[in-house]
């Protein structure tokens, strides 16, 4: 039997660095990754897990000038209805907030979790059927730490319409809408969330119950 490989001290406290380092990124450099590299990151997210190894996870990278602007429209909608619906001072802590970096990340993808893939023979899901979305999210995180460990930023762009994101960028009807992603180089690094320093919310002991 192949045994595998021992993670030392020094590896675990790293990996816990890059943990607490993975930010949410919403101001980017205009500055381009390396040739390959989101094609590459993609690529490190298959390696997530996946319900009955189903893999539903499609990745749509957007690079036409047209569709960006679409997608930033939409964001604009749905981020004056998100305003809205605050009052007081939740509403203007709302409204400082950078919620988006469609305007300067040199790299965007959408992704959709197809639950009607073949792949996986429907292991898993029968009961569960959302473990198809689920999957689809595990390679997001993937994706992520992937990412912050060659020093990239991310940032997932959830104020969106998913009807008109799958308009927008002409996916199949039996694919759902999971996100929209900007990567590129941040502006500033921070331990912290955004969210924290701003005062919107505060990270909070995990809950935990025993039966």
């Amino acid at each position: 039997m192949t045994s595998g490989p021992e993670f030392l001290d020094g590896f675990r406290a790293e990996l816990l660095n890059l943990f607490l380092w993975r930010r949410d990124v919403r101001r980017f450099k205009p500055t381009p990754l390396p040739e390959g590299t989101l094609e590459r990151l993609l690529g490190l997210a298959s390696i997530a897990p996946s319900v009955g190894l189903s893999q539903p996870w499609r990745f749509v990278v957007v690079q036409s000038p047209d569709r960006r602007d679409a997608v930033r429209a939409s964001f604009e909608q749905c981020n004056a209805q998100a305003l809205a619906s605050f009052s007081g001072e939740r509403a203007a802590l709302y409204a400082r907030l950078k919620l988006a970096g469609l305007s300067e990340a040199p790299c965007q993808f959408a992704v959709f979790a197809d639950r009607t893939t073949e792949q996986g023979h429907g292991l898993g899901r029968l009961t569960m059927p959302a473990t198809i979305e689920y999957s689809a999210v595990m390679a997001v995180h993937t994706l992520w730490l992937a990412a912050r460990a060659e020093g990239i930023g991310m940032g997932w762009v959830s104020i969106l319409d998913p009807i008109q994101m799958a308009t927008i960028l002409e996916a199949p009807p039996e694919w759902t809408f999971i996100g929209y992603f900007c990567v590129g180089y941040p502006t500033e690094e921070q331990c912290t969330p955004v969210l924290e320093q701003e005062g919107w919310e505060f990270r909070r002991p995990s809950t935990i119950i025993t039966r």
